[in-house]
């Protein structure tokens, strides 16, 4: 039979917990300052598939405002989706403009989550009836949208067309 045993001392204990302890805070202020990074394209800030957190109107309007987007302070509508189990054909296409920016709603399927929409105040070349979704689960981004209600109508992501 083999044995060992060693003896720690208290002073080497906490000083080895207070290692791990500031080596875990630095790897995540290290992820917080530099992983995820924003992409800028078309003169706007995309935060490309990152699950910002959103928990206050506030932080919803800054994650707006962070595409170059003017909304009005307060959502339209606040409601509860239950993102399918099993996508269509229609939810597939949706999906795909999703992962476009780096979401990816599968990953939620069968999940709820809250659509807020928002009033659009600045769509170049259409001064009313644009809005834009964001899907909220958690309280981080999941997806979102932005649509026009006109005849001719449109739907994208969340930066500016080109």
């Amino acid at each position: 039979m083999f044995m060992v045993s060693f003896r720690l001392k208290r002073g080497k204990v906490l000083l080895g917990a207070a290692i791990i302890f500031l080596l875990a805070i630095a790897l995540m202020g290290g992820r917080a300052l530099f992983g995820d990074a924003a992409v800028a394209t078309a003169g706007n800030t995309q935060q490309a598939g990152r699950q910002v957190r959103v928990k206050t109107n506030e932080q919803r309007l800054e994650f707006i405002a962070s595409f170059g987007w003017e909304v009005e302070q307060e959502p339209i509508e606040v409601m509860e989706v239950i993102i399918p189990k099993e996508f269509d054909r229609v939810y597939e296409e949706y999906n795909s403009m999703q992962k476009r920016m780096g979401y990816d709603l599968s990953k939620h399927a069968g999940k709820r989550c809250k659509r807020y929409t928002y009033v659009i105040t600045n769509y170049p070349g259409q001064a009313e009836d644009v809005r834009l979704n964001l899907l909220v689960r958690d309280n981080r981004v999941i997806g979102g949208d932005i649509y026009s209600l006109q005849p001719d109508s449109f739907m994208h992501g969340f930066n500016a067309p080109e």
